[in-house]
């Protein structure tokens, strides 16, 4: 059914059509072409019967097929308005072996970030979560990480938004160093420990061996159309920055920026920097086992941080990165 109505879509995104014409094409009878018309009609599109065929003169703001429709990438959508994670429905649809689908949701009731952080996910967000097929070794998916991290920034960017990425998958606005004192005064501040107000965090799931992926799923959550006084301490939403968003719009050039990137993987790393406001920075790195501190100089494949520290250069697999303001 997803297929068939991508397959519509597609077509009336070429122009007006007629219903014959739509059965040949799809390969399916006149009423099944007539029945997935008035599902369209259901889901809010205005379809109109003119003398060239049938044509959509209005979409949907939100939506599966909404989404789907003028989406220059290969991925279905399945969209929820309420759900309690995208990435838990995700992993459901990749254990069925389901790939290239878009797990989409208005709110999350349990979203949650890394290290089982929770997400706050108020309707008017996008939460999305893309089950991938990629053909590539597990210690490599570290990569998709980073191109998803490009992918927001280039749809912040595209709505007038100045985002940046921090090491390894925040997207921040705003910079705490003209804002804020020493970083040890204000280390209980959310915002001044980033470097700036969070507006997106990435959740990256795989299963798989050494030498092979099953399966990888990449969430994103992105304060889209959120009003300031529901957002978590050190937030911040685009709404907030630039007004309400097309929602739609901004989840299309996303997936359609990382379909592009992860299937040429060797331009991440250069457009991941030309984002980063973590590189030249004094960062501390914790791992879990030490911390690390000195200037952030270059991440380097598949997505490791290198700092350059009193002892020389150390290069970092996993943390949580600080940026610190500079004695």
């Amino acid at each position: 059914m997803n297929e068939t109505r991508r397959e519509l879509l597609a077509a009336f995104a070429e122009g007006p059509i007629s219903g014959p014409a739509l059965a040949e094409r799809l390969g399916v009878s006149r009423a099944a072409v007539w029945k997935q018309v008035e599902a369209l009609r259901d889901d809010g599109f205005a379809i109109e019967s003119t003398d060239d065929g049938y044509a959509i003169t209005a979409v949907p703001d939100y939506g599966a097929a909404a989404i789907e429709y003028e989406l220059d990438a290969p991925y279905t959508v399945e969209y929820h308005d309420s759900i309690g994670s995208t990435n838990d429905r995700a992993r459901e649809r990749a254990a069925d072996s389901d790939r290239d689908v878009v797990v989409v949701a208005d709110e999350q009731t349990g979203g949650r970030g890394r290290l089982e952080r929770s997400w706050d996910s108020p309707p008017g967000g996008i939460w999305a979560s893309t089950v991938l097929d990629p053909s590539l070794p597990a210690a490599h998916v570290p990569l998709v990480t980073l191109a998803a991290g490009v992918a927001v920034v280039d749809a912040c960017r595209a709505v007038g938004v100045d985002a940046t990425l921090k090491w390894p998958n925040d997207v921040l606005v705003g910079d705490d160093d003209s804002e804020h004192g020493d970083a040890d005064a204000t280390a209980d501040s959310d915002a001044a420990d980033r470097g700036g107000r969070k507006l997106s965090g990435i959740l990256t799931e795989m299963e798989g061996e050494a030498d092979r992926v099953s399966w990888l799923l990449v969430g994103i959550g992105l304060n889209a159309n959120i009003a300031g006084d529901a957002l978590p301490d050190g937030a911040t939403s685009l709404q907030e920055q630039v007004g309400p968003v097309d929602r739609r719009a901004v989840l299309q050039t996303i997936l359609e920026s990382l379909s592009t990137l992860v299937a040429d993987p060797d331009t991440v790393l250069d457009r991941w920097r030309a984002y980063s406001s973590t590189l030249g920075r004094t960062v501390c790195v914790d791992t879990g086992r030490e911390q690390i501190k000195g200037e952030a100089v270059d991440v380097q494949f598949p997505g490791a941080l290198v700092v350059d520290t009193d002892s020389g250069e150390q290069i970092v697999h996993a943390g949580d990165c600080e940026h610190l303001r500079p004695a």
